[in-house]
């Protein structure tokens, strides 16, 4: 039994639970309709698949919430006020009826539109259960996601980042989300994408060109591969990228090491590089083996090598001076 039931989005991932997309639709749904649906909704209507699961979710309570166009017909809204450029936002958040009722401005540590909506359907969920808006957007205030677009900042004069996206229009969302952190520069992106083995192999292509259609600079690598081939995966994230984008800087190293050494040696200045698709996670399974690998500890390592060895090209060329 549940008191409230939240959805975000849907978009394709798990097909390889999921015969189709309207399957994996029907499959969330059963959380929102029918005689084990939660007693209250929260529901993002910022989609046709936020719009439809409202409709079905009709005939219990539902508090719409939106970041968007859909913003006239939801209960709650949110929308950006300014950015840091750590990323954080100062984001507004309107309650249209009910006890609680009003306009609140918060602090949101995390970056992007996708994060403002994730708060406002979080503050929608409390406010159902009967937790006010302010107190709660007081623990908002103060959350920190790991592997969830961390910055890894080891002083260096380009931005780093590690995030779980592991399918395309995650993918897609946090490119977007980085650009907007050049805050109009002429900084250019550059990622490092991998797809897992023994999963959807339907979305590896689309993540490929997700990363291309987003980014100047795609490395294809290693995810966890599990049982397959590296190399085949590897060659359907390829393929993506380059139908999408024949003209992007797109480059295959399979060692995921190396290839965020690779991504972290094209950078320059006022730049921004990004890992995906394992974030918090600390292991990468090869095989049925799980190796001990955390994007954050070798992005922290490959910046600290390029500043080594930054410094020591420095010294050398003062002492030849």
């Amino acid at each position: 039994h549940f008191n409230v039931g939240g959805f975000t989005n849907l978009s394709q991932d798990h097909l390889d639970f999921h015969p189709t997309m309207e399957d994996y639709f029907e499959a969330k749904a059963m959380l929102f309709d029918g005689p084990q649906a939660a007693d209250r909704s929260v529901i993002c209507i910022d989609d046709e698949w936020g719009r439809r699961m409202a409709q079905r979710a009709a005939a219990r309570p539902v508090i719409q919430v939106s970041t968007g166009s859909e913003a006239r017909e939801a209960d709650i809204t949110g929308r950006q006020l300014s950015t840091e450029v750590t990323g954080a936002q100062q984001v507004e958040l309107k309650v249209a009826s009910g006890e609680q009722a009003g306009t609140y401005e918060f602090r949101l540590p995390m970056p992007g539109t996708f994060n403002i909506a994730n708060a406002a359907l979080a503050t929608g969920m409390a406010a159902a259960v009967g937790v006010e808006p302010r107190v709660f957007l007081e623990g908002v205030e103060k959350v920190a996601v790991p592997g969830r677009m961390e910055r890894i900042d080891r002083g260096q004069d380009f931005v780093a980042v590690v995030d779980y996206a592991h399918k395309p229009a995650a993918i897609a969302a946090v490119l977007d989300t980085l650009r907007t952190q050049l805050d109009g520069s002429a900084g250019r992106i550059g990622i490092v994408v991998g797809a897992g083995g023994d999963r959807d192999s339907s979305k590896r292509p689309l993540m490929g060109a997700a990363a291309a259609n987003g980014a100047d600079l795609v490395v294809v690598t290693d995810d966890n591969p599990r049982t397959e081939d590296p190399a085949a995966i590897r060659a359907a994230v390829l393929a993506g990228a380059r139908e999408a984008n024949p003209s992007a800087d797109i480059r295959e190293v399979g060692s995921r090491a190396e290839a965020i050494d690779e991504v972290v040696a094209w950078a320059q200045p006022g730049d921004a590089v990004i890992v995906v698709g394992k974030g918090h996670e600390v292991g990468q399974l090869i095989g049925d083996t799980v190796h001990h690998f955390d994007d954050r500890e070798e992005m922290a390592r490959a910046l600290d090598a390029m500043a080594t060895a930054t410094t020591l090209s420095n010294e050398e060329s003062k002492e030849q001076a």
